[in-house]
């Protein structure tokens, strides 16, 4: 019985120290508080937009088909994008042997996120390549983008683990595993 009037007057105790006022007198929160003042704006003015069923000529063509994305009149691009096959980007992820023109290298890419698509790099590449710090997924279409963040090469899927396509400036490329 007298465990229990100890245990009783211990959880008293720490209720009341739970009740305990704390106080910061000592710190003054009104000091270097100044009110903002008010600021002039511009004019503000209002009119009807058009109404987007009647007036289409803001509007431009919607392409025939995912072909017209991005090709690169190399012929290459034009035909890996007519017969490109889907492509996700959890697919793409992981190493990558690469064929340009007379050289081959290695590509490694990530799903980390770095500026508008997800990091990637290249290993003893040459040429346009070798400035590549990302890539992403436009369609049917891989993008690779150099660390600015401009495309510097487009890719189809033309087989289970195998992507063709070619650089800006025409150079082929093929991606497989």
């Amino acid at each position: 019985m007298r465990i229990h009037h100890v245990a009783g007057g211990l959880m008293m105790a720490l209720a009341l120290a739970g009740c305990q006022r704390t106080s910061m007198d000592s710190v003054n929160t009104q000091q270097n508080i100044t009110p903002l003042e008010a600021q002039p704006i511009g004019t503000v003015s209002s009119s009807q937009l058009p109404d987007p069923t009647t007036d289409t000529s803001q509007f431009p063509e919607k392409p025939a088909t995912d072909t017209a994305m991005a090709t690169t009149g190399t012929g290459t691009g034009d035909t890996a994008a007519a017969t490109a096959l889907d492509v996700t980007k959890e697919s793409m992820v992981g190493n990558w042997r690469v064929a340009s023109g007379p050289s081959s290298c290695d590509m490694f890419l990530t799903l980390t996120n770095l500026g508008s698509g997800s990091r990637g790099g290249t290993r003893g590449c040459a040429g346009e390549l070798t400035t590549m710090g990302s890539w992403e997924v436009a369609g049917k279409q891989v993008v690779l983008k150099d660390r600015n963040g401009n495309a510097i090469a487009r890719l189809y899927k033309t087989a289970d683990a195998r992507f063709d396509g070619s650089t800006n400036s025409g150079q082929p490329v093929s991606l497989s595993r």
